[in-house]
């Protein structure tokens, strides 16, 4: 088995830039040259290498397959996006057979089999799939998950591949057909499938292509983040493959328990692009040991991203240091923003340049919402580091607004509004979700604090709700729900978000209002809670409880999360030396 190493320089053909009608189309052309992708073991070994043209082949092989599964087209088939070849090869061949792929999660987190079973049963329903497949280490998961939902077809991949090839004609998506359905992350009460077109996608590989990452012939990335995840689909599956890129692929899982395998398996095919939240960036440094630097040669790595939660400086200097003697350099380092909604990616910092700070008044930001720049000489409780994430992509709109939806100059702090090619059109059956963030004339709603400096987007929280833990995304209804279920607990009783500690990650705390006096049944409901926690999303939450009517609420009655952290804050001033950022939702 060889390993797909040759580049774009090898090819007859000239290397296009995103500039498609559809992914099949994008297929068509990767599979004319000589590149593909590499599936690597837990131990550093390569499992499978699939050249473009192979997976062109297996696709429009098995597409003739599916379509005699009798799926009207725009037909959805849920795939466990595990790491692996067959599901590249199902996700391409929908893109033949006018059927929509919906990758869902591969991966049981700390809070076991029943709540990933719970989980993949919601976002089976939500989707309204019509079919699924799972690899065999999923597939039990799957099978008891979808027990008594109407799906014509569940099966491994053997089961689908046993299916007779038909000679009905092949369904090639318009440019306004549904490409696939892409799940944000980690929600499990309230799935929100994001609609993303042909049209749509192929915008953002554009820009993503051309602009952000300015690929060039010679390029080859390396990823260990997952298929289901915007980050790990868009940007590295279906944009190399859209370039003429090879990609070598590291599992989650496999990466989680052996981060050097990254770095390694960069060194060891001259990787260029990889990408990372900051978290992993802090994993891969705490596991590699000074003395195994010359084990690497990373003078290769050109762009090393970071995006997908707030970006940490301090972590990427320390991964800079240490993988200095490697021949890593901290220019190679590129901050992002992005988000399902907008497909992957809204905006890039400029390459070559590593990660620029902007140095503020901490509480001019705080009090007014105003981003004053600092010199060096401010005191570290007087100053904030913001990262600077880039301009907005070519044809994308970006404005700062305020709450009355005003746009606000440079520099003053707001919600971020984008508008532009690579918006989603909306999230599946839910007209009402999509209005709150969708405006008529196409402005996505990002949900982010942010402000503009020389034309460059700075996030500096996030404005609402959701709650980022290594990268993945916990809605905080979720967690206020378990806490609703207790005897004695109400609804709207509980608020929960996050904190930022001293540590790489950032903690959960649910704060639950408590009519019960007892001390011995306070503890044992704060530890059944925490369990509760734990066993369904695989995190510890501090819990605090509070007495009735402490919690804030708005003029609508609602619970007002930003309020209560304030308050939780105010009330625990010893759990951080510097400013807290805001909870908020995943963004690329």
């Amino acid at each position: 088995m060889n390993e797909m190493k040759k580049t774009p320089t090898d090819n007859t053909i000239a290397l296009r830039k995103g500039d498609f009608q559809n992914l099949a189309e994008a297929l068509d052309y990767a599979a004319g040259g000589v590149t593909g992708i590499n599936f690597y073991s837990g131990k550093g070994d390569l499992a499978a290498a699939v050249p473009y043209a192979q997976l062109r082949s297996m696709a429009l092989s098995l597409a003739r397959r599916l379509l005699g599964l009798g799926l009207p087209k725009g037909g959805r088939i849920a795939l466990i996006a595990d790491t692996n070849a067959d599901f590249v090869r199902f996700f391409f061949a929908c893109q033949y057979a006018g059927l929509v792929p919906v990758p869902l999660p591969a991966a049981v987190h700390l809070g076991g089999r029943q709540a990933y079973v719970d989980n993949l049963r919601k976002l089976v329903h939500a989707s309204g799939a019509q079919a699924a497949m799972s690899s065999s280490s999923f597939f039990p998961f799957l099978s008891e998950a979808v027990a008594g939902l109407d799906l014509n077809h569940v099966g491994e991949p053997g089961y689908f591949d046993a299916l007779p090839e038909t000679d009905l004609p092949l369904q090639i998506p318009g440019s306004e057909d549904v490409a696939y359905l892409q799940y944000t992350s980690g929600s499990t009460r309230f799935p929100r499938g994001v609609v993303i077109t042909q049209k749509v996608v192929m915008a953002n590989l554009a820009g993503i292509i051309r602009h952000g990452l300015s690929v060039r012939p010679g390029d080859r990335c390396t990823s260990w983040l997952p298929f289901y995840h915007d980050m790990g689909l868009v940007g590295f599956l279906i944009a190399p493959m859209a370039s003429q890129l090879s990609t070598d692929y590291l599992s989650t899982r496999d990466f989680a328990m052996r981060p050097r395998l990254w770095p390694a398996l960069i060194s060891k095919n001259r990787g260029t692009i990889s990408y990372s939240p900051s978290f992993g960036y802090a994993l891969c440094a705490r596991r590699i040991r000074p003395t195994e630097i010359d084990q690497y040669d990373l003078s290769s790595w050109r762009i090393a991203g970071t995006g997908a939660e707030p970006i940490r400086p301090d972590i990427l200097e320390q991964f800079a240091r240490l993988l200095a003697p490697a021949g890593f350099t901290s220019r190679a380092f590129v901050a992002s923003y992005g988000m399902a909604e907008c497909t992957l990616a809204i905006s890039f910092a400029p390459l070559d340049q590593g990660i620029t700070i902007d140095r503020i008044d901490a509480e001019a930001l705080t009090e007014e919402g105003i981003a004053v720049a600092v010199d060096g000489t401010a005191r570290c409780g007087q100053a904030k580091e913001l990262v600077f994430c880039g301009p907005a992509l070519p044809g994308h709109e970006i404005e700062i607004r305020d709450d009355q939806g005003r746009a606000l100059p440079e520099r003053h702090c707001g919600v971020l509004h984008v508008r532009g090619p690579s918006v989603m059109t909306g999230y599946l059956g839910n007209p009402e979700a999509t209005r709150e963030v969708l405006s008529p004339e196409g402005w996505l709603n990002t949900g982010d604090l942010a402000y503009l400096a020389d034309n460059q987007v700075v996030i500096t929280g996030r404005v609402k709700d959701m709650i980022i833990i290594n990268g993945r995304n916990i809605w905080p209804q979720d967690l206020e729900f378990l806490a609703e279920q207790m005897p004695g607990i109400r609804a709207r009783d509980a608020a929960a978000f996050s904190i930022s500690g001293s540590g790489d990650e950032e903690t959960v705390v649910l704060v639950v209002q408590c009519r019960q006096l007892d001390e011995t049944e306070r503890e044992q409901l704060v530890e059944v809670l925490r369990g509760r926690v734990r066993e369904e999303f695989g995190i510890d939450c501090r819990v605090e409880l509070v007495p009735p009517h402490t919690l804030p609420q708005t003029s609508s009655g609602k619970i007002s999360r930003t309020i209560a952290r304030t308050d939780f804050l105010r009330r625990n001033q010893d759990l951080s030396q510097s400013p807290m950022k805001c909870a908020g939702e995943n963004r690329t």
